[in-house]
């Protein structure tokens, strides 16, 4: 037995003297940097494209951030989906023809109208199928718009793909309500 005994100790002696000769095991080189400023890039590009498409939350309504001026009013009407963008941009220059000093703003998703001083007079909002222009003191108006709200003051007109708009009962309506003391909140 001490000749086996002693064979194994030669050859573990063998292969642990052939271990520490052998070299090291190469590590893959990396790759050069040079494609990884592209990649960032195009990252960049990619996550621009898909911010500068507005989400469309529930009924269609876009999603745009809060803000004032015409601007985010624009950005909110041309993210307006099918045809409830072209009945945007129609209600948006007939406000803008009736109240030339008109104030602009996007607030809690809806584009807002008001006078500097008076507060809001109109806003609107998209639903899966019409847009709900809110007459904050529509309850003033003559003749009263249609829709009646939970609030006494506030008055609702709802606009559906196929219906022929009145613009003449929404043009009185809209220099009427430019005239009150808006909402302010």
């Amino acid at each position: 037995m001490a000749k086996k005994t002693s064979r194994k100790s030669a050859k573990s002696a063998k292969k642990s003297a052939k271990k520490a000769t052998k070299k090291p095991a190469k590590k893959p080189a990396k790759k050069p940097a040079k494609n990884s400023a592209k990649a960032a890039k195009k990252a960049t590009k990619k996550v621009a494209k898909k911010s500068a498409k507005p989400t469309l939350l529930s009924g269609g309504n876009p999603q745009i951030a809060k803000g004032d001026g015409d601007a985010p009013v624009q950005a909110y009407i041309a993210a307006m989906p099918g045809w409830k963008s072209d009945v945007g941009r129609r209600l948006d220059a007939l406000i803008v023809r009736i109240v030339p000093n008109v104030r602009k703003a996007v607030k809690w998703n809806s584009p807002f109208y008001g006078v500097e001083g008076q507060g809001w007079f109109l806003s609107y909002h998209c639903f899966t199928k019409y847009i709900k222009i809110a007459f904050f003191r529509g309850a003033s108006l003559s003749p009263l718009p249609p829709g009646e709200s939970k609030d006494k003051h506030v008055r609702y007109l709802d606009i559906y793909e196929d219906e022929q708009l009145d613009q003449e009962h929404l043009a009185s309506w809209i220099k009427q309500a430019s005239e009150l003391p808006g909402w302010v909140p």
